[in-house]
This record gives C-alpha cells, structure tokens and sequence, in this order.
C-alpha cells in the first residue's frame, strides 16, 4: 500500500520509518526541508517539500495511488484540513489526522475522519501512574461514552470464567493478557492467576466496576 505522512516531526518520522519496514512504499511531505534530517540516511521513500493541504503537493506523493493519509503536523488546522481533502477530494479510504484539542477531536470524528486525540491520552496515561489506585481509562473513545480499563485478575474470580464479569451492556471483559500474550475473552474461558483482564466501560458504570474489583481484592491499575 501506498501510504503518505503529511508532517515530519517525531511522530511523522517514526511512522514513515516503520511503515517501510512493514513494507509499504511511503511519501513524507513537510513545509520544513529541514525537517527530513529526522528520517534515516538511507530513507527509501520520497520527500515532498511543500503543504499537505495543497493538491498539487499532495499529487507529487503519489495520493491517486495512496490507500492511506495520516496528517501529523503540529497544527490541528493543518491536519483536518489535509484530513478532509484526502477523504473527500481524492476519496482516500484510510485517513487519520492527529488532533490537540480533544473537543475538535469529537467533531472531526463524527464526520468519519479518525483522529488521534494527543492531549487527552497523555493526560489519561499520566493519571494511570500518578494514582494507581483509582480507575483510570487506557482509552476512550471520542465521544467519551466509552472506555477501556485494565485490571489484574481479583485472586477471588480465578477458576471461575470471565464473563461473571460482565454487567450487562454496563461493562465487560473483551481481552485478556495471559503470560505476556493477549487473547479475546470467550464464552467459557476461565479466568488464571496473573491474568490482566481488560474491560469496555461505559464512562457512567466506571465507578461501579471499580468498587466491584477493589471488592473483589484487587486496584485499578
């Protein structure tokens, strides 16, 4: 797949980067020349001088042939507009714009663009280590009506399968990681001692499985 990363700066320059080992060809555009001395000497895609907005730089990466756009400038304005040319005016299928301000992030979201909401998953991962014995989502979703929590598996539910975890459409166990390796929960699989079960929560039933697992012997991680 032809992908193009509008935005050389860390992010952009690692994901470039890991989207040719992956083996895909890659465009890297970036208003800045300077900016591609963050990319390996022996970068194997091209680069592109100029805006990711402008359709005649857009056409120089190759986006008539591109099956994926992600816009990774430091501008939320740059980004979504990039984000809207590439989906609507050249109907690319696969687009993902980084976005700052997570309130924009819920609009643009609504209007099928993926965005990544930088801000608001620094916050909740930072949280996560700061206090450790109060729930906290490793992910919500953009509406934040949605989230997902881990926890260790309550000494109390190992031996017993991990559905009993669920409360109906409240919350329940979607994953679980088992010996460093991380599988889906299905219907009938028991929970073993180490497991780190990982669950959807609507954001209004977070306080009530949080107490559920405290109960049950265990914190939030």
């Amino acid at each position: 797949m032809h992908v193009i990363v509008v935005g050389c700066g860390r992010v952009g320059s690692e994901l470039a980067v890991r989207m040719l080992r992956e083996g895909h060809t890659v465009a890297v555009i970036d208003k800045n020349a300077n900016a591609f001395r963050r990319l390996p000497e022996d970068f194997a895609g091209q680069q592109v001088v100029g805006f990711g907005f402008d359709r005649d730089e857009l056409a120089r990466a190759g986006i008539d042939r591109a099956g994926a756009v992600a816009a990774v400038t430091s501008g939320d304005n740059t980004n979504i507009l990039t984000a809207r040319i590439a989906r609507e005016t050249f109907e690319v299928d696969r687009v993902v714009a980084r976005i700052y301000d997570p309130r924009r992030a819920v609009i643009y979201q609504r209007l099928g663009i993926a965005t990544v909401a930088t801000v608001s998953w620094t916050v909740d991962q930072v949280a996560r280590r700061l206090i450790p014995d109060q729930v906290a989502s490793a992910w919500t979703d953009p509406t934040g009506q949605v989230n997902l929590v881990d926890y260790p598996l309550p000494e109390a539910c190992c031996g017993r399968p991990l559905s009993e975890l669920a409360d109906g459409g409240r919350y329940r166990p979607i994953l679980v990681n088992r010996g460093g390796q991380t599988r889906l929960v299905t219907p009938g699989l028991v929970g073993q001692e180490g497991d780190v079960v990982y669950f959807a929560v609507q954001t209004d039933a977070l306080d009530d499985i949080n107490r559920r697992l405290v109960a049950a012997g265990t914190t939030a991680r």
